[in-house]
C-alpha cells in the first residue's frame, strides 16, 4: 500500500501546481492578487507580480515533469523543496501580513489560514513520500486501479477543503442547501432565529463587541436552554468568531453571553458575561 501511495503522490502534487500555476500565469486578476499578497512586504510593490509569475513558471514547469514520464526522483525532491518554501511563505506571511491573501489557488481574496498552513505541509509529506516512490503513478493505477483512484479522490478531497480560497465552489452551496433543507429562520426549538437575533441585538453584550463583527448570523445551533449564534468578526487584527449565548427560556436582552473565539487557534479571545456588573471596572473592547 505504501508503494502505490508513494507512486501517486507525483500525480497529486503535478495536478496542484497545475492548478496553482494557472492562476499566476492567465488570469486576469493576477496583479491584484499579487498586490494583495505578502510578497509586496517581502520584496517590495514593483518586483511582486514578475515574482509571482515566475513562480507559476516554476509550478508550471514542475507540475509537467511531474505528471509526464518518466518518473525521476529528482522531480519529487524538487517538489518538496518547492512546498518547503510555500510553508516558510505561508508561515511569514501569517505573522508580518496576516491580512494578506494567500494567491495559491484562486483569485479570491483569502487571508492566510491555518487550513492554508495545513495544505503546505500536506504537501511537504507527499513530497516526502514521493521520493520513495520505484515507479510511475501510471503503473500503479494501471496495477491497482480502484484503490489508486480512491487514494486520489481522498488527497484531492483534503487539498481542496485545507483552500479556503475555494469554498466559493463547494462549501457555501452546501451551506446554501442546509438552509434549504432546514429552515433556519424557524429554529430548532420552535423559538424563530428572527426572535433569537432581535434578543441578542438589544443586549448589551452585542452593542459592546458590534464594532468588531464583520457578517450578519453564519450559524447557529441550539443546546438544551441555549440558542448560539455566530458570527464573523475581526478582533486585534485576526479574523475570530464572536458566538453568542442566549437563552430560549429568559426573554431579557441581558441575560445574551458572548464569547469570541480565535478562528486558526480555538482560543477564547474575550468573553463577557449577560448582565452587567453594577460597579467596578469596564472591559473596553477597541474596535479592530
Amino acid at each position: 500500500m505504501i508503494e502505490v501511495l508513494a507512486a501517486l503522490q507525483p500525480l497529486v502534487i503535478g495536478a496542484v501546481l497545475i492548478w496553482s500555476a494557472r492562476i499566476k500565469l492567465f488570469s486576469r486578476h493576477a496583479a491584484a492578487i499579487a498586490n494583495r499578497s505578502a510578497l509586496v512586504r517581502l520584496i517590495g510593490q514593483r518586483r511582486a507580480l514578475p515574482a509571482y509569475r515566475v513562480l507559476g513558471g516554476i509550478e508550471l514547469t514542475l507540475g509537467a515533469l511531474l505528471l509526464l514520464p518518466p518518473a525521476l526522483r529528482l522531480e519529487a525532491i524538487a517538489a518538496t523543496g518547492l512546498a518547503v518554501g510555500f510553508l516558510a511563505y505561508l508561515t511569514y506571511a501569517r505573522r508580518v501580513a496576516p491580512t494578506s491573501s494567500c494567491g495559491c489557488l484562486s483569485a479570491q481574496s483569502t487571508p492566510v489560514s491555518g487550513r492554508s498552513l495545513t495544505r503546505a505541509g500536506l504537501l511537504v509529506a507527499a513530497g516526502a513520500l514521493a521520493v520513495l516512490a520505484t515507479g510511475g503513478w501510471w503503473t500503479a493505477l494501471a496495477a491497482r486501479p480502484l484503490t489508486g483512484a480512491a487514494v486520489l479522490l481522498a488527497e484531492l478531497a483534503v487539498v481542496v477543503a485545507l483552500s479556503p480560497e475555494l469554498d466559493a465552489a463547494w462549501l457555501l452551496p452546501l451551506r446554501r442547501l442546509r438552509a434549504q433543507l432546514t429552515h433556519p429562520l424557524r429554529g430548532g426549538s420552535g423559538v424563530p432565529l428572527l426572535a433569537t437575533v432581535q434578543q441578542l441585538q438589544l443586549s448589551q453584550s452585542y452593542r459592546r463587541v458590534a464594532p468588531l463583527l464583520r457578517s450578519d448570523v453564519r450559524e447557529h445551533w441550539d443546546d438544551g436552554d441555549w440558542r448560539f449564534v455566530g458570527h464573523a468578526a475581526l478582533y486585534q487584527g485576526r479574523p475570530v468568531t464572536a458566538v453568542f449565548a442566549v437563552p430560549m427560556t429568559d426573554p431579557e436582552p441581558d441575560a445574551v453571553r458572548v464569547a469570541v473565539v480565535d478562528d486558526a487557534t480555538g482560543q477564547t479571545l474575550l468573553s463577557l458575561a449577560g448582565t452587567p456588573q453594577p460597579a467596578g471596572p469596564r472591559l473596553a473592547v477597541v474596535p479592530a
